[in-house]
């Protein structure tokens, strides 16, 4: 027989929320990830804010909501907030309570300078590398490095010309606009044809610390930061990140550099030289000669285009350097992951500091993603 709609005239509910999540729901086994990293950050926490005064938004529940936006792609922290209020799921793995509040979106902004002061991000993908290594998932010897474009949230209207310095008591005149074409006053139409514009003479005015930059010849040039990671070959983990101004394939090994020289002396007692793959941006002597001080060997693409190639036979002829240029492919799924899920593919934020820890904070949820699927694979428990 035909039922009968009685609408929704219940007043309470009986149910806990934990029966509303599904036991094989994938969220369950990332809180099962999350919450001893979570824990470890207590004490961290602890020093982030004053022993005294009204009881702010549990430090958690803000990185619980801030790992939501990355795994389901939410556009911003408002609709983070809006789905919020009705996602049972979502409530459950902050650790909201069904009738519990939901706090204003701008809560994130007024805690974002502590979170990124006290690296936090930084101290996030520490711990979720940790439980990486007690379940065997990291080697600590065989690397890869690699770096991405991250366009920044800046138009290139916003690329002016730098005001010029004035002299000692003077106030400094203000740059020259490119001609506008039409347009109304809050968004002209600007026309950049035939004019010359470089970072040594132009800056934007939307986000300073962005750079114009390309990928590679025949790419368009946009205002972009540099991001580099440096992977663990054995499962694919991100162990190091690194973000700063965009300046070319300088930045680019100066960042992996200094990733490399941070895990070298994170363990100065290991006892096997490693190894360190990188695609053909990173074939310069300069790199070469860096990795190897530090105590590894560089597998590098061969690039002749630099007075020869910059590894000899000695090198490449072993299969450890077959298997690396193998692995190293497998660093361009962390960059997919973050601009596709992550998002990263276009920056909601400015300022080196903020994109860095943004970043970071990406690619620790891939590593927890990442675990996820291992252990759904049975390579460790």
């Amino acid at each position: 027989m035909r039922g009968i709609e009685t609408g929704q005239a219940v007043l309470f509910s009986y149910v806990a929320l934990e029966e509303w999540i599904p036991a094989d729901h994938p969220l369950r086994e990332l809180k099962v990830l999350v919450e001893p990293v979570l824990a470890e950050l207590s004490p961290q926490f602890a020093r982030l804010y004053e022993a005294e005064g009204r009881p702010s938004i549990p430090p958690e529940h803000l990185l619980r909501a801030l790992l939501l936006q990355k795994l389901y792609t939410i556009r911003s922290e408002r609709q983070l907030i809006e789905d919020l209020r009705f996602n049972l799921r979502y409530r459950w793995f902050v650790g909201l309570g069904m009738d519990g509040p939901v706090w204003h979106a701008t809560t994130f902004t007024k805690n974002r300078e502590r979170l990124v002061s006290g690296d936090i991000a930084e101290a996030f993908l520490s711990g979720v590398l940790r439980h990486a290594e007690a379940r065997g998932l990291l080697s600590h010897e065989h690397f890869t490095v690699d770096g991405t474009l991250l366009e920044a949230w800046a138009s290139q209207k916003s690329f002016q010309p730098k005001p010029p310095v004035p002299p000692a008591g003077q106030s400094p005149p203000a740059g020259a606009a490119p001609p506008a074409e039409g347009g109304s006053a809050r968004n002209p139409s600007v026309r950049f044809r035939g004019q010359r514009r470089s970072n040594a003479t132009h800056q934007s005015t939307t986000d300073p610390d962005a750079r114009l930059a390309r990928k590679g010849n025949g790419k368009e040039a946009k205002l972009a930061y540099q991001a580099s990671v440096t992977m663990d070959n054995r499962h694919g983990l991100v162990v190091r990140t690194r973000v700063g101004p965009a300046d070319g394939g300088l930045t680019e090994v100066e960042q992996a550099t200094e990733m490399l020289s941070d895990l070298a002396s994170a363990r100065p007692g290991r006892r096997y030289r490693g190894t360190v793959g990188g695609d053909k941006g990173y074939a310069k002597r300069s790199f070469v000669e860096a990795a190897r001080g530090l105590g590894y060997t560089p597998h590098t693409a061969q690039d002749a285009s630099d007075r020869g190639p910059v590894l000899d036979r000695r090198t490449t002829r072993q299969p450890g350097y077959a298997v690396s240029q193998e692995r190293r492919k497998a660093v361009e799924e962390s960059f997919g992951w973050g601009k596709v899920i992550g998002p990263l593919r276009k920056l909601k934020h400015r300022g080196t500091a903020l994109v860095d820890w943004i970043f970071t904070f990406t690619m620790a949820a891939y590593d927890l993603v990442r675990i996820r699927t291992l252990i759904k694979a049975g390579v460790c428990t």
